[in-house]
Formats: C-alpha cells, sequence, structure tokens
C-alpha cells in the first residue's frame, strides 16, 4: 500500500486512534485500515499522545534539513563504540546495538534531540551495525485474563555491571497479564530466603497472587536425580517441598514449572528490554559497586513500570494493571495471617525440625536451646526469620502452638545459607 499521509487527513487518522484509545475499535483492525505494521501503529499513537492538536501525519519539508552539530557526531559514534565493546564481550550477555537507548541518552545527557533513523544511518556507515538474527517464531501474545492470575518469577545471573568484574543475580517477580514489574533486586548470592523475600515483598504489598510460574531450579522444587534402571525420577519429583515452595502452599499459592527452555524463555523474553539497558547504563556510569547498581536498576524500573508502552499490551505496565484491580479484573487475594500463625515472621521464613532432649533443649548447629513447655522428644518446627539488625528470630512451634522464641546472631546460623 501507498504512504499513509497520501491516502489519510489527519482528522481521518486522529479519529482511528481515538476509538482505538477508548477501545472501541482493536489494534489490528486499525492497522489493516491504515495498511501499516505495528511498529508504525504505535509510533503514531505516541505522536498523538504527546500532542493531540499538533498531530499530523503530513511531511512538512518546508525547511531544508540541518545537519547535527559535530560535537552530537562525536557523541553518536562514542555511544555506538561503547556498546561494541560491550557486544564482544563474551562475559556481557548483549547481542545486538540499542540504537532507542542511545537516542535517550542523547536527549538525557546530551541535552539534544536525535532521530533514530539517524543514529541507525551514523551505525552502518561507520560499521556499528549487525542484522539481526532469525528467531524462532513464538507468540507474542498475553495468555491471562486477570492481574494476579500468573506471577512470572525467574533470577538472572550476569555480568550487570562489567566494571565491577562480578556476576550479580537479578530476581524478579512479573505479573502476566498487565507485564507490571512487581519486584526487582540485585543480590551477590542466590538462596532459598532472597525468594523468600521476594514473595513476601509481592504478597505484603499486593496480596496473595493465583499462580507462580518458575523453572525447575533446585530453589523451587525437588528432583530426585538422574533417570536409573531401577528410579525414574519424574515419580519422586515432589516427594519433598523446598522451603520456597513451602511458603507458597501456606499462603494457597499454585506453582507452575517450565519444563523446557522453550518453556522457561516465556519468563526471560519480558526483562529482556530492563536488562538491555540496566547493563548499558552501568558502563556509562562506571559503576563498580552493587548498591550503585541497584539505585539504576529502580530508575530503570520506573520508567519500565510508568512511562513506557509494552510492545505485547500496547500500553503502560502500571496503567493496565491499576485498572485491572479497579476494574475487579484481578486474582490477587488480600494478605492475611491464617491460624494459628500470629506474625509474617511465622510464613515468611526457613523451616527446620527438631527434636527436644531430655533436658528440654534443641540443638540447632553449634547452638543448645531451651524450649519452654517443651516435652522430652517433642518434634519442634523451627520458623526462622533473619533481620537487618543481624540477628535471627527463632520462633518454636509445635502442634500449632507457640512455644517460644529465641533471638540469636545470624553469623552463629552459618550453615543456613540466607
Amino acid at each position: 500500500m501507498g504512504q499513509v499521509h497520501k491516502r489519510f487527513t489527519d482528522d481521518q487518522v486522529k479519529e482511528l486512534i481515538e476509538r482505538y484509545l477508548h477501545k472501541e475499535i482493536e489494534r489490528t483492525y486499525v492497522q489493516e485500515i491504515l495498511g501499516i505494521h505495528k511498529r508504525r501503529f504505535f509510533q503514531l499513537i505516541g505522536a498523538y499522545r504527546d500532542n493531540p492538536e499538533t498531530f499530523s501525519i503530513q511531511y512538512q519539508r518546508t525547511v531544508k534539513t540541518r545537519s547535527i552539530d559535530e560535537r552530537i557526531e562525536t557523541a553518536i559514534l562514542n555511544e555506538l563504540e561503547i556498546d561494541k565493546r560491550l557486544i564482544e564481550d563474551p562475559q556481557v550477555p548483549l547481542r545486538r546495538y540499542n540504537y532507542s537507548y542511545i537516542k535517550d541518552r542523547l536527549k538525557r545527557e546530551y541535552r539534544q534531540r536525535v532521530s533514530l533513523p539517524t543514529i541507525i544511518d551514523r551505525a552502518k556507515k561507520n560499521g556499528f551495525y549487525l542484522k539481526k538474527p532469525k528467531k524462532a517464531a513464538h507468540e507474542h501474545e498475553v495468555a491471562t485474563r486477570y492481574a494476579g492470575e500468573l506471577i512470572q518469577h525467574d533470577a538472572s545471573y550476569h555480568l550487570w555491571a562489567p566494571l565491577a568484574k562480578e556476576k550479580w543475580y537479578l530476581i524478579t517477580s512479573l505479573d502476566d497479564y498487565s507485564r507490571f514489574m512487581l519486584y526487582a533486586a540485585l543480590l551477590k548470592e542466590q538462596t532459598a530466603w532472597t525468594h523468600i523475600a521476594a514473595l513476601e515483598s509481592v504478597f505484603l504489598r499486593w496480596g496473595f497472587p493465583y499462580t507462580y510460574y518458575v523453572d525447575s531450579h533446585s530453589i523451587f522444587r525437588f528432583v530426585q536425580g538422574r533417570d536409573s534402571f531401577w528410579r525414574n525420577h519424574e515419580l519422586f519429583t515432589d516427594e519433598a517441598d523446598p522451603q520456597w515452595k513451602q511458603v507458597l502452599k501456606e499462603c494457597n499459592v499454585k506453582v507452575v514449572y517450565a519444563l523446557s527452555p522453550q518453556a522457561k524463555g516465556k519468563i526471560e523474553r519480558p526483562y529482556g528490554w530492563l536488562q538491555d539497558r540496566l547493563i548499558r547504563t552501568c558502563v556509562r556510569e562506571n559503576v563498580t559497586d552493587i548498591g550503585e547498581a541497584q539505585t539504576i536498576l529502580k530508575k530503570e524500573l520506573y520508567r519500565y513500570n510508568y512511562r513506557q508502552a509494552h510492545s505485547t499490551t500496547g500500553e503502560i505496565p502500571y496503567t493496565r494493571f491499576s485498572r485491572a484491580l479497579r476494574d475487579k479484573r484481578s486474582l490477587f487475594r488480600e494478605f492475611t495471617i491464617g491460624p494459628p500463625y500470629q506474625s509474617v515472621k511465622d510464613i515468611f521464613c526457613i523451616r527446620i525440625q527438631r527434636t527436644v532432649n531430655p533436658y528440654g533443649k534443641i540443638s540447632l548447629f553449634n547452638l543448645q536451646l531451651r524450649v519452654k513447655n517443651a516435652r522430652p522428644k517433642q518434634a519442634i518446627i523451627v520458623r526462622m526469620y533473619p533481620q537487618e539488625d543481624g540477628l535471627t528470630e527463632l520462633r518454636m512451634w509445635s502442634e500449632q502452638t507457640l512455644l517460644d522464641v529465641h533471638r540469636v546472631k545470624t553469623d552463629d546460623l552459618k550453615a543456613v545459607h540466607f
């Protein structure tokens, strides 16, 4: 088909955009009517939202195109050179140039608006261009109908700040329906506790979701070991529940596992945008400390959640998420502490079972702890909750009764990887 400005007037295109924004007509129909692809469609949506009064699809060429400032030319090439070094570094998980990121950075750091085609033109002319590799086709769609129906939870281990020369874990939780990122944190270690802390953050703020979607990492799922002639490990997969899964069971939240690399891609794809920008910004800001990287992560997370229309939904994640909550299209349930438990420390914790000895004590690694009102040989569940003050609260439960509470130095529990 011919160009849009030759077949439609500004008012005709405005009418279609307004009908789309008011949910009167679906995106695919507008694209078909205008004869454009999805990328061009969202460019028009963005231009209209920026300034509805002056929106126009007509080309304005009364003024001769002005060449950009030499200082900006240099800045573009410098930014492209940084990206090239990152792409060529096998330790860094970047395999392509991000011209949109460079455009945003020029606007933010140099106060200069440079068009995306201009940046791509300079990239091609100076050897900073890679053809996109062919990827296996997959559906870009939202399979869920409600907020909280499915939370995608994952941990990625990469060199997020290359100058730090140290890999960190990025733990994230994302609502599948809205693509709203509920949790994101950089950590030096990945343990059962770090993932339990992520659950606590999400549940206390938003409530209990319906389902969590994770891979088959041992933190999330117990697997008996490799198949043998005598034993098929699939039969023994769920005989024992890891600490993380025990939390979900007590909260009545289901777990779904990705059982193949293709299925795991469903978890990883939505995080690409956030991860990509995190690495590039950490390099340009000379980040060497995980605290500094976390600050950058928060900024990029805010941009992702509250400023950027998602490529799959066509909406800003928070806008879609908050509307679902407002319209009661949500499967989140209000967070409550169910009986017999008395505190969030009884739920979001590490659980260990011990038996009371004849002296009314239990042995916890190198500690001997007396338990009030306990009988010899009585089974005790110790629920351990580490605190920021360097102490861990030990809550002794038996037969749905809280018998005693101890506080010990977290360093004295070295066998527990918090």
